[in-house]
């Protein structure tokens, strides 16, 4: 096994965690920019079909199928974040999660509300995400702005 120091070793793990987030960045771009086109697709064929319903199944579909894109795009979010700041940003982590959590309860199936424990589940974990949401943007207001700029002596002093 070859020596490798602490600094090169943490610079090669570090290029290799960017270059990982750029492969997955461009590939997630792909699979929104596809699965975009494809619902583009699929509502143009319905709006042509007068048989779809739209205020039932035809638009809790739609929404279903926005909501995942929207999704996608949030974590494509997390993933440019990342990038630019090389840290994981944890408010766009709970809005990411909380998105799905609600595309789950706004897609739900009428049969589901007969289990009352899924709901229950479901409602947990909306407060959950909610609470810890909210914990993390208040410690953005309350903590004050880091310093961007070295400390310099002041020239007023007197010695």
């Amino acid at each position: 096994m070859l020596p490798i120091g602490d600094g090169n070793f943490l610079r090669l793990v570090g290029g290799f965690e960017r270059a990982l987030a750029k492969v997955l960045s461009a590939a997630l771009t792909v699979v929104v920019v596809v699965a975009t086109v494809q619902l583009l697709l699929l509502l143009g064929e319905d709006l042509l079909d007068l048989q779809v319903n739209w205020t039932g199944d035809g638009l809790i579909r739609l929404l279903d199928e926005i909501l995942v894109i929207l999704i996608a795009l949030e974590v494509l979010q997390n993933l440019t974040a990342y990038l630019r700041e090389h840290t994981i940003q944890i408010e766009l982590v709970l809005v990411t999660a909380l998105t799905a959590v609600a595309r789950k309860v706004i897609v739900m199936q009428p049969g589901v509300q007969k289990n009352p424990s899924e709901l229950i589940g479901l409602g947990v974990s909306v407060l959950c995400l909610a609470g810890a949401y909210w914990l993390v943007r208040q410690s953005h207001l309350i903590r004050p702005a880091a310093r961007t700029e070295p400390a310099t002596q002041s020239l007023d002093r007197d010695p």
